[in-house]
Order: C-alpha cells, then structure tokens, then sequence
C-alpha cells in the first residue's frame, strides 16, 4: 500500500470515529466530537503524524493552540515540529500580563487572550485548533499573534467544515492545512 493510500485511509476512520452531536452546545448547533479519535491510541498518533506533514523542514518557532479543543494535538504538533507551544484562552485563564481580542462565534461573542511575553518579534508560529468553522476564533488568534509580532507561517486543523468556508479570510494571511473536510 502507498503513503497516499494509507493517508487517505486514515482520515477515513477520522470521519467515521468523529460523532455529531445535534444541538450541542446551543439549539441549531452541530457539534464535531473528536474524542472518539482521541480515544483511539493508534488514530490519536497517525492524526498527529498527519497533522505535522505539511510543516515538516519549516522553520518553526511555535505551534499557539486555540482553547481547549486546540491543545489536544498541538502540544502534539509542537512537539514533532520541535517548537514551543503557546496557549491562547479564553479570559481570565492566564496568570501573567495579557492581550486581549474580541471575536464573533457560530453562536455569539467572546474574547481571546494571550501572554503579553509569549512570542518574539518574526517568530514563525502555526496556529492550531481541532476544526475550523467560520474561521472567527483563528482570526482572532492571527490578531493577537500579529499584535505581538509573530509571523503566522500556517493553519492547522484536524477537520474543517467547508460549506461554511472559513479558510477564505485565513489563507489571505497564509496557507490552511485541514486533514478532513466534512
């Protein structure tokens, strides 16, 4: 069988494992589980392996996973790329001096926050969550990292919803790298 072949084969098992869940968290929202996938200790290491392809031989400072869904493989991410990795959150989750951006959801508003400290100026950094919707959570977290003069080298995400197209304003800023689309 060739690379290509078990790639694909992969992924899917990820679509098949990935729950829907209707109504989840508010009335008209369909919520993508991924647990299923986390629970699976061989899908959990060849999503990861699968998630760092496409940074492989880039120069990588950083992965910023978006929270909580975001940290669950890009500790993972960050680790293969032999980067550090950068928690951004929601607010009031971080101890020390932070940014703070507003942003729209799928189902209302909220903010994002970063360490003040927690990138240096031209850093490369990846930003990663599990799914990409609208795009609005990643856009924010492009806004905090551009704020602190981070370089966004690229997108990661484990699964990307493509009737809602929210990689059109993301690859403006640079290229998205989805491992399913549903």
């Amino acid at each position: 069988m060739k690379i290509a072949e078990v790639e694909e084969s992969v992924k899917r098992i990820m679509k098949e494992k990935i729950r829907t869940i209707k109504d989840f968290p508010k009335p008209g929202i369909i919520f993508k589980d991924i647990t299923p996938v986390l629970n699976d200790k061989h899908l959990l290491e060849l999503t990861s392996i699968l998630l760092a392809e496409p940074f492989r031989g880039m120069k990588v400072d950083h992965v910023a996973g978006l929270e909580s869904r975001g940290f669950l493989f890009g500790t993972n991410l960050a680790q293969d790329l032999h980067a550090g990795f950068i928690p951004i959150r929601k607010p009031n989750k971080l101890p020390a001096d932070t940014e703070s951006v507003a942003y729209e959801l799928e189902y209302g508003n909220d903010f994002l926050e970063i360490h003040s400290d927690a990138i240096s100026q031209g850093a490369n950094v990846i930003i990663h969550d599990d799914l990409v919707a609208t795009g609005g959570t990643a856009l924010a977290a492009t806004k905090l990292v551009q704020k602190l003069g981070g370089n966004i080298i690229g997108y990661s995400f484990v699964m990307e919803i493509k009737a809602l197209q929210g990689t059109m304003e993301l690859l403006k800023v640079a290229p998205c790298y989805s491992l399913i689309k549903v």
